[in-house]
């Protein structure tokens, strides 16, 4: 049995977090943006990356440091992406591993580091440097640290999950961030997953990579892809249970889809959340290219943001989206409501589906009646709003 419970990214035995201010966006503001995640034990660590070509330092010293398949600690920042930051960020970025390694007391190479901001400016990494010691760790801090990493998010985003087993009981948690600059491959976005199931290093990698493919590779605000991206998952095997992998991916499930959504639902400026459940494709990939084309259409989503379930702009992203599609055999649903069938409007009446648009959340249904492959994407409108909030940074 899967249960939700509280506790975010330490629900797990053996992990600890903490955060602290080190005004690394300005040294003025009292917020706190730095972070710790750490595991009082030995732990196994996974890790999936950004598919960006151009690829932030933390990034590329995490990819490094996670080669071993042994990781204790993961340290976080919000307010600078040490992106685009040549050699000089690769060096920062490691400073932070190492700073928090003589911390906790572990070496630098067994510290992973995750940072988010803005792109092409040098980290101050004297200012996190003096700032890491001052991180109390405990098991009750794990909302602060979600918040400690957010950028323009309106919320915090962590949840955690208690599995009971014939064996014992295992615990999967996690915190995130994103609001911005998301789409697939990976969703533009942190996140730390961690568990006191045992796994082994490849297993944890598998069960990882699904839930990863299953969650933050199904959702989209506006179509960029960052050079951040990041998703850790740590086990350390405090619980003793090794559960089967099949209830640990569901476990992962549970708390990845959870975090991806809410991301979604914190998409700058949005006030829509829409599911496309795309099914009939003749192929995996054309299901995919099919329904990414719809949620990441503007045109779509623009109709969204004003309530009109415009299917014509729906048939025409998918036209265009290099997946096998033959117009005739097109159905689309507003969740219960038939608006067209092959490839023609059903005389649903129009209202009935103005008012599933006008919800803040709801479902398409496309059935492309080619095949039996199917993918879904978690999406938003855009607003007048998105536009306003990336005027500038």
């Amino acid at each position: 049995m899967i249960e939700q419970i509280r506790g975010g990214v330490t629900a797990a035995a053996g992990f600890l977090c903490g955060s602290t201010s080190a005004g690394i966006k300005n040294p003025k503001a009292p917020r706190e943006d730095l972070a710790v995640v750490y595991s009082e034990l030995p732990a196994v660590a996974a890790g999936t990356f950004t598919t960006n070509l151009v690829k932030a330092a933390p990034v590329r010293v995490s990819m490094e440091h996670i080669s071993s398949g042994e990781a204790r600690a993961v340290v976080l920042n919000s307010g600078n992406a040490n992106a685009c930051t040549g050699p000089d960020g690769l060096k920062d970025a490691r400073r932070m591993t190492v700073s928090a390694g003589l911390v906790l007391g572990v070496a630098g190479e067994e510290v992973l580091v995750c940072s988010t901001g803005r792109i092409g400016v040098r980290m101050p990494i004297d200012r996190i440097e003096e700032a890491i010691p001052r991180i109390k760790l405990s098991n009750t801090a794990s909302l602060k640290c979600a918040k400690a990493i957010m950028t323009s998010d309106t919320f915090p985003k962590e949840i955690a999950v208690r599995v009971e087993t014939p064996k014992g009981v295992f615990h999967v948690g996690g915190i995130a961030k994103g609001a911005g600059m998301i789409d697939p491959n990976m969703a533009t976005m942190l996140s730390v997953i961690t568990t006191d199931a045992k796994v082994s290093q490849a297993d944890l990698k598998k069960v990882l990579g699904g839930a990863v493919e299953d969650s933050f590779n199904r959702i989209t605000i506006d179509g960029d892809m960052s050079t951040n991206d990041t998703v850790i998952a740590l086990a350390n095997g405090a619980s003793k249970v090794r559960p089967p992998l099949a209830l640990l991916r569901e476990a992962f499930d549970a708390v990845a889809q959870t975090l991806a959504r809410m991301i979604v639902k914190d998409g700058e400026g949005v006030t829509k959340f829409v599911e496309i459940a795309l099914t009939g494709a003749a192929s995996k990939e054309d299901a995919r290219k099919a329904a990414e084309a719809i949620a990441n259409s503007t045109l779509v989503k623009c109709a969204w943001a004003g309530g009109d379930p415009n299917w014509g702009r729906i048939m025409d992203a998918m036209g265009y989206s290099g997946a096998k599609l033959v117009e005739e055999k097109v159905s689309i649903d507003y969740e219960d409501l038939p608006l067209v069938r092959g490839g023609l409007v059903t005389d649903t009446p129009w209202k009935k589906v103005q008012a599933v648009a006008a919800r803040k959340e709801f479902r398409i249904g496309v059935d492309l009646g080619l095949g039996k492959f199917s993918h879904t994407v978690w999406t938003t409108d855009l607003t007048e709003e998105y536009v306003r909030l990336n005027l500038g940074e």
